[in-house]
């Protein structure tokens, strides 16, 4: 769902760089992308972590799913674009069923729900990180996605993401802890209402 005269910010299906299970990546090249075509563009946009202290959190709607259950995952990303043009906020996440760029609100009514009536351990947090810090700051070795030396996974084409700091600080992304890593860290609720509330 789209808002009216809205237009992607990412490349067509076809020319995206898309690794199953390696979302932060996946997120990661999508910024790059939008700050090498449109950089005005890219500081309205955010990467999003999604995890919690237990690192267990539901989405529904997701292309690994089964019917109407959720996917329980240990943390996701998606991309959030706050479209200065008009008004609105739209989600872009590659794991999903739902359209890619997705409303907000429908992709919160759709994926996110609520966490009303959730135990608690399964409430969300979302770190939101703008495009350019995240492209600056994100590294990571892949490491946590090898058991025993064999990967859980085949891992993207291209080499690693480094900066000059770090090989690999994954983990500071997708702690909840404020006080750790960048960005701002919000609950669900908080979230929903800096991102569709705010002008």
């Amino acid at each position: 769902m789209q808002g009216e005269g809205y237009q992607s910010i990412i490349p067509f299906k076809d020319n995206r760089v898309y690794t199953s299970c390696y979302c932060e990546e996946n997120v990661w090249k999508l910024c790059e992308f939008i700050n090498e075509q449109s950089p005005d563009l890219s500081r309205e946009v955010s990467a999003v972590f999604i995890s919690n202290e237990s690192r267990r959190i539901p989405l529904w709607k997701q292309k690994s799913g089964h019917g109407n259950n959720p996917v329980i995952w240990d943390y996701h990303v998606i991309l959030l674009h706050k479209s200065s043009q008009c008004g609105q906020s739209f989600i872009y996440d590659l794991d999903s069923v739902l359209p890619c760029p997705c409303d907000l609100q429908l992709y919160t009514d759709r994926a996110f729900r609520s966490d009303q009536g959730l135990k608690p351990v399964f409430w969300r947090k979302l770190r939101a990180i703008p495009a350019e810090m995240f492209l600056k700051t994100f590294a990571s070795d892949r490491s946590h996605m090898k058991e025993a030396g064999e990967w859980r996974m085949p891992p993207p084409p291209y080499p690693c993401i480094q900066t000059p700091e770090s090989v690999m600080n994954l983990d500071d992304f997708i702690s909840m802890d404020p006080s750790v890593g960048v960005g701002k860290v919000f609950s669900l609720s908080e979230f929903l209402q800096h991102f569709t509330d705010n002008p």
